[in-house]
């Protein structure tokens, strides 16, 4: 048996990346998930069905913009309709941008909020419902080291991280009287296509201040996240946990 066999998990921006990382470490160790992305395709359905199948778990896609939130609402209330406990929730969804603070437009920083921000809030929202109701439950948001460390050119990014982790801190607060956990894994550069937005001077720049010279990998950022859904982390709330490999 697994650390979460008998749990449901819902994962945002599951198709690709750490995400993807995150449904297969999830169903290996035995939890029903809620695979969200924002739309369908071929690959991703291939995927869910062989993870279903290979780990022998519900595997069950759910389709979603995090700009739209009536889709947000729509997709998420689907999922509450089925009316079987939600037991962890990971916000791992999101978007990078870079553009120094002039070159920023207001267009633009609202675009990034709306996706790393408040689409985490409205599916937070949604979901901590269904968990304050059974007095138990375990969130996990996906932060970034862009949100607690400043570098130029990452306003937008940044900030809307650093957003994200000041609700981690308050949410847990608020929430910890119902038995739900809310803490935040902050990865650093993670060898995934958002990973590689950057260029490759920059990435280099990056890799050499890091402690271990090197990209993380999709699974070691599952990991952490799969030990704050765990009960092995039933005592932890409101942490930043950094995964960076030492910035």
């Amino acid at each position: 048996m697994g650390i979460l066999t008998g749990k449901t998990a819902v994962v945002t921006g599951s198709n690709r990346g750490i995400g993807r990382e995150l449904v297969t470490r999830f169903a290996e160790e035995g939890a029903a998930i809620w695979a969200c992305a924002r739309r369908e395709s071929e690959d991703f359905l291939s995927f869910v069905q062989e993870i279903s199948e290979k780990y022998q778990v519900s595997v069950t896609p759910v389709y979603f913009d995090l700009s739209d939130s009536n889709q947000i609402k729509e997709g998420i209330q689907g999922i509450i309709k089925k009316k079987k406990p939600v037991d962890i929730l990971v916000n791992n969804a999101g978007i990078a941008y870079g553009a120094t603070f002039q070159m920023t437009s207001l267009d633009k920083l609202r675009e990034v909020f709306e996706i790393n921000y408040f689409a985490q809030i409205q599916i937070m929202q949604l979901i901590s419902r269904c968990m304050m109701k059974q007095k138990s439950g375990s969130i996990i948001n996906i932060a970034s080291v862009g949100g607690i460390e400043a570098n130029p050119g990452y306003l937008a990014y940044g900030s809307s991280k650093a957003a994200l982790i000041w609700a981690t801190k308050c949410l847990s607060k608020e929430m910890g009287s119902y038995g739900v956990r809310v803490n935040a894994v902050a990865p650093g550069l993670t060898e995934t296509s958002m990973g590689h937005y950057k260029s490759e001077e920059e990435l280099e720049q990056v890799v050499k201040r890091t402690s271990l010279k090197r990209m993380g990998a999709p699974k070691e950022i599952a990991d952490a996240v799969l030990y704050l859904a765990s009960e092995q982390a039933s005592f932890v709330t409101g942490q930043i946990l950094q995964v960076d490999g030492g910035r």
